[in-house]
């Protein structure tokens, strides 16, 4: 028998999970980083990036970032891959899900960021190519093109293990949802009308040229505050069916490089005083919603919010009220950093579910 003292062995940790990013632009570099920064290289691993840039680009765009600063870590490459605090990506440069062999990889999940696939019959075509599981960084272009549409902290608990397409809906969407859920909760909603201010993106031009078959998104992009379309309204009601056709929703691009802001002009169900509203919005950053929605009633400016990883932060000094049911609300977001954490978030509560193991769980 042995001693009651004698050293019980290590548990072997479990396996990590093995991450591909398909597009590593804006959102894939920054779910690479996130990834990084959470310190989750015990459960998730990224090994490999499908991008058609060149490495070089690749690996200097990883490490000099204009929004967010300098990788916090060492990268390099090598002919053929990313190096990351000595752990190595593998990289391709194909342009169709096909030409990369997931299988061979043994990808537990790709992060699909270039945006490029909305149906199903494209998305389709990585599982076809053997990627087990795919997430996406954008919503399907239909609610039956993917089998979940998920907001974290929202409705993240539905999904089973067995979904093979999810998206992680729009950044816009992550914002604006926790928001409307807490307040439909505890007043209710009669009617929303959702002003997004959104920075310039990259399917803008610098200056004038041929980008878009929208009219106004061919105009320079730092001369020009630009309406665009959006289908926040359509993403808002999938998620929250109880606010169906009482959303509407417009959108703004305007000439700054990152963070964004909703304005929230809402008829709420029931009276409430002005400052119980604000009282309500605090709580709920410390209570149901923590991680999720943060509040602040200090003077801010857009670059306040640059690297928060929040889903939405209430700026308490800017809410109005007009009459005992009518309230306005202004919502600031990181629409990079923010999404990506909520990437995050679902790469870990879709991939903890499952029987291979991961202790990993959301973080909100």
């Amino acid at each position: 028998m042995p001693s009651l003292d004698a050293p019980s062995k290590p548990v072997p940790a479990p396996p990590a999970f093995r991450i591909a990013i398909n597009g590593y632009g804006r959102i894939g570099r920054c779910y690479l980083r996130a990834l990084h920064e959470a310190g989750l290289s015990a459960h998730f691993r990224v090994v490999a990036i499908n991008e058609p840039a060149d490495l070089a680009s690749i690996a200097y765009l990883t490490r000099f970032d204009s929004t967010h600063g300098r990788f916090p870590g060492s990268v390099d490459c090598t002919e053929d891959a990313l190096i990351i605090d000595d752990q190595t990506i593998a990289v391709s440069h194909a342009h169709t899900p096909e030409e990369v062999d997931w299988a061979a990889l043994a990808i537990d999940l790709v992060v699909e960021c270039s945006g490029q696939y909305g149906s199903r019959g494209e998305l389709a075509r990585f599982i076809r190519s053997g990627c087990p599981r795919l997430l996406l960084s954008h919503p399907g272009n239909g609610a039956d093109d993917v089998d979940a549409t998920v907001v974290f902290g929202i409705n993240h608990a539905q999904l089973a293990g067995r979904e093979g397409l999810v998206s992680n809906a729009s950044c816009t969407t992550n914002a604006v949802v926790p928001v409307l859920d807490l307040l439909h909760r505890e007043i209710g909603i009669e009617q929303a009308l959702l002003t997004t201010l959104h920075s310039a993106m990259n399917d803008q031009p610098l200056i004038d040229g041929y980008h878009h078959t929208d009219l106004r998104r061919t105009r320079s992009a730092m001369q020009s505050i630009i309406p665009v379309s959006t289908g926040l309204a359509r993403g808002v009601e999938r998620l929250l069916p109880a606010l169906a056709g009482r959303v509407k929703a417009k959108a703004i691009r305007v000439p700054t490089h990152n963070v964004s802001a909703i304005d929230m002009v809402l008829t709420l169900s029931r009276d409430i005083e002005p400052g119980a509203l604000n009282r309500l919005l605090r709580n709920a950053a410390h209570e149901r919603y923590r991680g999720l929605i943060a509040y602040s009633d200090e003077a801010h400016a857009s670059i306040d919010f640059n690297h928060d990883p929040h889903s939405a932060i209430v700026d308490g000094g800017q809410t109005q009220h007009i009459g005992p049911r009518m309230v306005n609300l202004l919502v600031w977001f990181d629409n990079e950093w923010g999404f990506a954490n909520r990437m995050v978030d679902v790469t870990r509560h879709w991939l903890g579910i499952t029987t291979r193991g991961s202790d990993a769980t959301g973080s909100n």
